[in-house]
């Protein structure tokens, strides 16, 4: 049993209440698919929700879990500061909660915390654009724009902060400017992580500051879903040097973009080995064992540091896709024809 929670040992028939943010975006249906089967080979009931990117439909699914009696809640949220009063029931029912990928904020509610290490996902893009334009070697300047996530997912804040402290010292030192002048997190985010809106401030940028001809060296994207907005934008609105363009999950809409150079990189999250951990963490809460974590110091949610476990990312590039996607039955070479 584990202490204070009211939880027995064994799976057979406990209910895993498993909340997804919205099945617009490819990396939520294969982290929603990829845990509900591994917890189900487990013995494990899956109430799988996903809440069409609406915090009220989140919150409504959370709280019908809670009632419904689910023994242990994984929520991946749309809001990081919008499910407190839900998740406080969630507490007063003894229901544990792991925050998954993206850290709930400002609640005492969360146990625990699954992820990768998304400072180093930002880091990974802002290496890449220092190796890829030379920057040690180079003065420049290069001309570069930024396209970050959803202002309430509390993970832009790592994506970008990892990405700034690699490339801000460039930008002092002159040998990276950024013409559109936009480069706070609040100017270069993007509701909902959405293609059309990332393509429509792209649009925007292109066309106030480079349909004079000035060339555009590199965009930092935080993801693939605001990549491929830059991709569509650059195609409708831009004539000249194609620019290195970063992003983040390998969505399949996005890695032939990634073999034919036009996104140069992804990071890429496997969300099978990111599923695999949180059930193991699921597994340790219901029977009273000890819970798989490697970080307990970098993610503080506002009430205290939750015990967290960090997956690693990899960068993905036309050089290496077949090894790390198609190698490894993530995806099959039709699939990304």
């Amino acid at each position: 049993m584990l202490a204070g929670l009211g939880l027995t040992a064994g799976a057979e028939g406990e209910t895993i209440g498993v909340a997804m943010p919205t099945q617009d975006l490819q990396r939520w249906n294969q982290d929603g698919e990829n845990m509900k089967a591994q917890l189900e080979e487990k013995g494990y009931v899956v109430d799988l929700q996903y809440a069409g990117n609406d915090s009220a439909t989140q919150a409504s699914q959370i709280e019908n879990m809670i009632a419904n009696g689910d023994q242990l809640l994984v929520v991946a949220s749309i809001d990081g500061d919008s499910l407190g009063t839900v998740l406080a029931q969630a507490k007063e029912a003894g229901i544990p909660v792991i925050a998954y990928d993206r850290l709930i904020m400002n609640t005492d509610a969360v146990s625990y915390y699954a992820t990768f290490d998304n400072y180093l996902v930002g880091k990974t893009q802002g290496e890449f654009l220092v190796d890829a334009l030379d920057l040690e070697n180079q003065d420049g300047p290069f001309n570069l724009e930024m396209v970050t996530g959803d202002p309430g997912d509390n993970n832009v804040n790592f994506f970008f902060g990892g990405a700034m402290d690699v490339l801000q010292p460039y930008i002092d030192a002159g040998k990276l400017v950024v013409p559109s002048g936009q480069m706070t997190k609040d100017e270069v985010a993007t509701l909902n992580w959405a293609t059309d809106a990332a393509q429509s401030r792209f649009e925007n940028i292109l066309s106030s500051n480079y349909a004079d001809g000035t060339t555009l060296h590199a965009v930092l994207a935080s993801n693939d879903s605001t990549a491929l907005g830059v991709v569509n934008a650059l195609a409708a609105n831009y004539t000249g040097e194609y620019p290195i363009i970063t992003g983040q999950d390998c969505d399949i809409a996005n890695v032939p973009h990634i073999v034919d150079g036009t996104q140069a990189m992804s990071v890429f999250k496997d969300t099978r080995a990111l599923a695999s951990k949180v059930v193991e963490m699921v597994d340790a809460i219901i029977t009273g064992a000890e819970v798989p974590v490697n970080d307990t110091e970098t993610y503080d949610n506002g009430t205290g540091v939750i015990p967290s476990f960090l997956c690693e990312p990899t960068a993905v590039t036309a050089d290496n896709y077949k090894e790390i996607l198609i190698d490894s039955g993530y995806y099959t070479e039709d699939q990304i024809q």
